[in-house]
């Protein structure tokens, strides 16, 4: 199955692909390959910028969250969004996460993939965006 030519990035796809201890790393060393070859379009939030930022720093070392500023971040479409996102992602946390593990980053990035990216599929190991329903792929 070839990738589309648009899809949503999760900071477990971007971490597993910088991160070779990463269980999912061949597979997303693999993906990012393929997106590559055929001219995929990553798209992205500032929210998961942050949050790979921050687990490189922590995971890994300050190298590591630099390389992803400095190579990946400016090859990156990285969706803005407004009040409205943001209120309505409040919401699905509000109703979703009293049950169910659910960050506020992973509520934002649904409310975005469903209703500015005309529910795009998603490059994510996080069992959370099919919880919620969102296109995974493979």
């Amino acid at each position: 199955m070839a990738l589309p030519p648009l899809v949503f990035c999760d900071t477990s796809f971007f971490y597993a692909c910088l991160d070779s201890r990463d269980r999912n790393h061949v597979r997303a060393h693999a993906l990012a390959k393929e997106a590559a070859s055929v001219g995929t379009t990553f798209y992205t939030t500032w929210d998961i910028i942050s949050e790979t930022v921050t687990l490189l720093r922590y995971r890994r070392n300050y190298q590591a969250a630099l390389a992803f500023l400095t190579d990946v971040k400016p090859a990156l479409h990285i969706v803005a969004y407004g009040e409205r996102v943001r209120e309505e992602a409040e919401q699905i946390f509000r109703s979703y996460a009293r049950d169910h593990r659910l960050s506020f980053c992973d509520a934002l990035s649904f409310v975005v993939v469903t209703t500015l990216l005309d529910h795009s599929p998603c490059l994510s190991f996080d069992e959370d965006f099919r919880h919620l329903g969102l296109t995974v792929l493979p």
